[in-house]
């Protein structure tokens, strides 16, 4: 059943939350906007209760359900924040619940979800996907008799989500572009639901994890689709399969789908927080991540972009550099072998590395040569950083193997 064409719907569905959720602020990023030519704005939903935008959807699906329901309690299935959106409405509510989370969840989203439950909820870690964690969900309500709240393809979740969409119209009438993050497709369709039957002329531009593209190849398909395998690093985003619902509105309003690599993301992460200060989880990246992709078609518009949520571990941030230092090109390891007598390291390190950052230094010598081997692993400032320290390396006259991934390997064995 699709969404009806109006926006009454939607419109119900925030004078129902409306008291409940913030309505977060339309930001303008003067970085951005002068780096693609337009006028950028972020829809700042990290900064909405429990740090993610799903409280929205949750709480409307939830807050409508019958007396005998609610008394019932309610089970979910969520990688994370879709989880603290129900926890969060089942302690308003005065309602339990059960949560499932797969496995690899984050612990942070863990912890907040049991702190946004306060008591209220339960959580079993089952899966090593959502989809396995979805299906687990699915079959304990039906068990126990309560009522499964899905996380993004049902008709109230999809209203309540498509509120984030009213509060940019009210706030931007005239935007051009909106891009957002496609996990399940549940922002996606109600926000495009709702700006589309306002205006039919803005341009939803949806962007999702290389690794997880579920909603790029159920448009090819021309229906949702199981993806075999996927990288569940942007867990927010990582989904096998989009939802019937969400894929049907999705269709005929998403202007464009992006597909955005998981190191890119990364990238994106780092510079929202040292340009602007926004500390995002991986899925929240992706719309500023895809300006990118739209450079061109975008000066001189106006454009927003929904940072969704900011629940990310403080614990994935190494893991979260190291990819992005990978992507950009920017972290590289080296075989050295160093000429006879005791200051060649130090002339390394002073006179040919210099400014660039060693991370690791291993040494070793043979016993049949004079020579010193060393496997450096060294972070490069830029790319042309990185040429400058290999014609230093020349011209030193310091011989050298870079090493790749499969040489490295063998280096550790």
């Amino acid at each position: 059943m699709l969404l009806p064409p109006d926006t009454q719907h939607f419109l119900q569905a925030y004078e129902r939350i409306k008291n409940v959720v913030l309505p977060t602020p339309l930001h303008r990023s003067d970085y951005y906007a002068a780096r693609y030519n337009c006028e950028v704005y972020f829809k700042r939903e990290d900064l909405q209760l429990v740090r993610s935008y799903k409280i929205r959807g949750a709480y409307h699906l939830i807050s409508r359900l019958s007396a005998a329901e609610q008394q019932k309690g309610v089970v979910c299935a969520s990688a994370g924040n879709h989880a603290q959106g129900v926890a969060y409405s089942c302690k308003l509510l005065g309602i339990k619940g059960v949560i499932f989370m797969p496995v690899n969840t984050p612990q942070q989203k863990i912890d907040q979800t049991k702190m946004y439950g306060a008591g209220y909820v339960t959580i079993q870690l089952t899966g090593l996907t959502f989809d396995a964690c979805f299906h687990a969900a699915v079959q304990y309500a039906a068990a126990q008799e309560l009522v499964f709240v899905p996380p993004f393809d049902h008709q109230h979740i999809i209203e309540g989500q498509g509120t984030v969409g009213i509060e940019i119209m009210t706030e931007l009438p005239q935007v051009d572009y909106i891009l957002l993050p496609v996990g399940g497709g549940g922002l996606c369709a109600g926000v495009s639901a709702y700006t589309h039957a306002c205006n039919p002329a803005i341009r939803i531009i949806g962007a999702e994890p290389e690794g997880a593209a579920s909603m790029t190849a159920a448009l090819a398909a021309g229906n949702p689709v199981k993806l075999a395998h996927i990288d569940t690093f942007v867990d927010g985003a990582a989904v096998q399969r989009v939802g019937d619902l969400t894929f049907d509105i999705c269709k005929t309003r998403i202007s464009k789908m992006l597909t955005i690599p998981e190191g890119k993301i990364c990238t994106t992460i780092l510079d929202l927080y040292n340009k602007e200060g926004i500390i995002t989880e991986p899925a929240a990246a992706l719309s500023v991540a895809a300006l990118d992709e739209i450079a061109d078609e975008i000066a001189g518009k106006n454009v927003v972009c929904i940072i969704s949520g900011s629940n990310n571990d403080a614990g994935r941030m190494q893991e979260i550099r190291e990819r992005s230092l990978d992507f950009e090109g920017l972290k590289h390891h080296f075989l050295v072998q160093l000429p006879p007598g005791n200051n060649a390291l130090d002339h390394f390190i002073t006179q040919v590395v210099r400014e660039e950052e060693i991370v690791r230094l291993d040494y070793k010598k043979r016993h049949s040569s004079p020579h010193r081997i060393i496997m450096a692993e060294i972070i490069c400032k830029s790319k042309e950083h990185y040429k400058g320290l290999v014609q230093r390396m020349n011209d030193h006259h310091i011989r050298f193997i870079k090493l790749n991934d499969g040489d490295l390997l063998r280096y550790f064995e």
